[in-house]
């Protein structure tokens, strides 16, 4: 059986749309804008692009931050009479750094069921090919500048993945911010991701270098969790082994070996066997 023929609650759904190729929507989301009465658009112009590929004919209203409480009341009385309204975002998954959480809020206030229609997401792709740990928070938006100083010394604590979402005219005013927080972790910059010039950037924030680099759009960058200093392996520089061949005559080798690793991370076998080297 079809599933344009299977019958859908009434309620608001939220519906994931292509974060950049058209062909990375569900079969469930077609069916469900085709099915809409009303579909909620940050901007109608983008969103027709690709109602127009999958010939999707529901009336749409403009909904967006600027108008987000004006519509609200209309929004909610389309809801109460039954009828059944998609929300969906210029692109991605709504309502994660979109409008929507206003009106989420009230539907469930009025018991008007709400449900999540999944899809493309640019924050779970870029962590997932980040190389990093896949614990991560995301922040949105890069800080704006009343926040800034004060929430990136909360997020330089966090030792796991960050998220951030940042326009490419930004980007290389935050680079020094990134390298004063961050100096000792990695980044991984998407571009354009989905699209036929989609790049990652994947390098140490203190070597990179965006001057030869051409950024477009919105970016989405991920932060590495802080390096674990305890799984840096050090080795005998050569102040260790003087003090070593000081100590030799004077203590035992498991004495020395005690004494040189108590406070560095240097294997004891090589400390050991530099102590039958010179003994």
């Amino acid at each position: 059986m079809s599933i344009n023929n299977q019958e859908i609650e009434k309620g608001l759904y939220l519906v994931s749309t292509p974060i950049g190729n058209l062909r990375d929507i569900t079969f469930r989301a077609i069916d469900i804008l085709k099915k809409s009465d009303f579909i909620l658009c940050e901007d109608t112009r983008i969103s027709k692009v690709l109602f127009n590929k999958y010939d999707i004919d529901a009336k749409l209203i403009a909904y967006h931050k600027f108008n987000e409480k004006k519509n609200l009341p209309k929004v909610l009385e389309l809801l109460d009479k039954g009828l059944i309204v998609s929300l969906i975002s210029d692109a991605g998954t709504p309502c994660i750094s979109d409008p929507g959480t206003i009106l989420i809020n009230e539907c469930i206030e009025r018991n008007i069921k709400i449900f999540p229609i999944p899809g493309p997401s640019s924050v779970t792709s870029a962590v997932s090919i980040s190389g990093f740990s896949d614990q991560f928070f995301f922040y949105g938006f890069f800080p704006e500048k009343k926040n800034l100083i004060k929430d990136l010394k909360k997020l330089a604590e966090l030792n796991i993945s960050i998220v951030f979402f940042v326009s490419s005219k930004k980007i290389r005013k935050i680079l020094t911010y990134l390298k004063d927080y961050f100096s000792d972790r990695k980044i991984l910059i998407c571009k354009e991701m989905t699209k036929y010039y989609e790049e990652f950037i994947n390098t140490e924030i203190n070597k990179l270098n965006l001057e030869k680099l051409e950024l477009k759009g919105e970016l989405t960058i991920v932060i590495s969790e802080k390096k674990d200093f305890r799984k840096i392996k050090q080795t005998l520089n050569e102040t260790d082994k003087k003090i070593i061949s000081r100590l030799i005559n004077k203590f035992s080798v498991k004495e020395i070996v005690d004494i040189i690793s108590e406070n560095k991370k240097i294997s004891k076998k090589e400390i050991y066997n530099y102590c039958i080297k010179i003994k």
